[in-house]
């Protein structure tokens, strides 16, 4: 029987292809000489390893380099098209589904609006599996080349050991739903098709720090601000909590002992005075009107209308308390987050955080500032994010992207006894997977 501590040649082989895949893919295009100092990796294991993936499809010529006083060197990437990612932002006001190649372009979409309509779970799995099927056949793309498709939530996503993905997403009136096993059975994907859940607020984060403005950062925080708010909280490069553990519910911090009753149920959460849904329900409070049938994205436009009108009309004085009200607990509620985790960079996204980030942007800044330790505001800097308003599904996409390098850009078969390496022979195993 196979012990679960042994490494095997299948795991020495696959972590070669994995650094290979990664680091064209981030760095690439790159020659077969240049990728021997990237990856570490010896001449022999490079020349296998791009072997394999080029037989694999994975990888495809682009261009060639002059070297010096030798031969051209022939650039490799990972091809586009060698496999397909779908990711789906299940938020508060729609479901988003978006088809991409491997280079993360996107070739279709669809939406489902859920204004109305609720957080119904059999509604909302339909809409999924419906948009699945719709993005793919837009594209002309069979299933089969289908790697994977990632999903973005609102709420905690927890994995009981030999379950899959559970949601309880608390404002939502989601309990401990079995989202992923509704998902498997709506959508019909065959088991070597993974199917990736998490909350959407990681998603998010995840999007920026690898394509977006947390690229190359370290220490970085990621807000989504939509009809609720999340964070992503990344240090030393890595999410915390890792992608598959639970959110940071950045939303329900606290910030007014007392104050408004937030969705969850509790008083005084952040949410209840930064969310969008929120934000527009304070408006009306203080004698706002909402264009008839409007949803969020339209109260929100005719809030920032009125606080500052295109037209050379005065500015509502009301509509502009709102907004500074709302942008001074941003800050206060960033400047917690400043104080724990000391990050070189706030990112704000979510579709309102970057609708309303250019009108008050500023404002949270120096609200920030003012609320957090000296040392801590001093090193940081604060900014919207680069992704736009797609950026949980990318995100949600990229949750197939991790699980596509994991496993060296392909889908292994079951573990065979003469593939095991003991750890005493594992450096003998790597110099024959070295080729020497």
């Amino acid at each position: 029987m196979v012990q679960r501590h042994r490494r095997t040649v299948r795991d020495l082989r696959r972590g070669n292809r994995a650094a290979v895949l990664q680091r064209l893919y981030f760095d690439g295009p790159m020659s077969r000489q240049a990728l021997l100092p990237a990856t570490g990796l010896s001449s022999g294991s490079i020349s296998n390893v791009v072997t394999e993936l080029t037989a694999d499809g994975l990888l495809e010529e682009a261009g060639v380099v002059e070297s010096d006083g030798g031969r051209p060197r022939t650039l490799l990437r990972v091809a586009p098209g060698a496999g397909y990612l779908v990711g789906v932002d299940i938020g508060e006001t729609k479901v988003r589904t978006e088809l991409f190649d491997l280079a993360m372009s996107e070739l279709s979409r669809t939406e489902t609006s859920l204004t109305g309509v609720g957080y119904d779970v059999d509604l909302i799995v339909r809409a999924v599996a419906e948009g699945i099927t719709a993005v793919l056949a837009e594209a002309g793309v069979p299933a089969g080349r289908l790697l994977g498709v990632g999903v973005g939530v609102p709420g905690i996503v927890e994995r009981p050991d030999g379950e899959g993905a559970l949601v309880y997403g608390q404002t939502i009136g989601w309990d401990a739903v079995p989202l992923e096993t509704l998902l498997r059975t709506a959508t019909g994907l065959p088991a070597e098709v993974g199917l990736f859940v998490n909350n959407g607020a990681k998603a998010l984060g995840q999007a920026e720090l690898w394509f977006g403005g947390g690229r190359g950062s370290e220490d970085v925080v990621i807000v989504l601000f939509g009809s609720g708010v999340g964070a992503c909280i990344v240090t030393r490069g890595a999410i915390q909590g890792g992608m598959h553990g639970s959110p940071s519910e950045w939303g329900h911090l606290t910030v007014n002992v007392r104050g408004r009753r937030c969705r969850c149920g509790a008083r005084g959460c952040l949410e209840a005075y930064a969310g969008a849904e929120a934000l527009l329900e304070r408006w009306r409070e203080v004698g706002g009107r909402l264009p008839e049938g409007a949803g969020e994205e339209e109260g929100v436009t005719a809030l920032l209308a009125a606080a500052d009108p295109a037209g050379g009309g005065g500015a509502d004085p009301v509509a502009v308390a709102v907004l500074e009200e709302t942008a001074e607990y941003l800050g206060a509620g960033l400047s917690d987050l400043i104080n724990l985790f000391s990050p070189e960079q706030v990112l704000i996204g979510g579709w309102a955080g970057l609708q309303l980030g250019p009108h008050i942007l500023q404002s949270v800044r120096r609200h920030a500032d003012s609320f957090a330790l000296r040392r801590p505001a001093g090193k940081v800097s604060i900014g919207l994010g680069l992704l736009g308003a797609d950026a949980v599904t990318v995100g949600a996409a990229t949750l197939v992207l991790a699980d596509f390098f994991a496993n060296g850009g392909r889908r292994e078969a079951p573990l065979r006894e003469e593939d095991v390496v003991e750890a005493g022979t594992e450096r003998r195993a790597a110099h024959v997977l070295d080729g020497n």
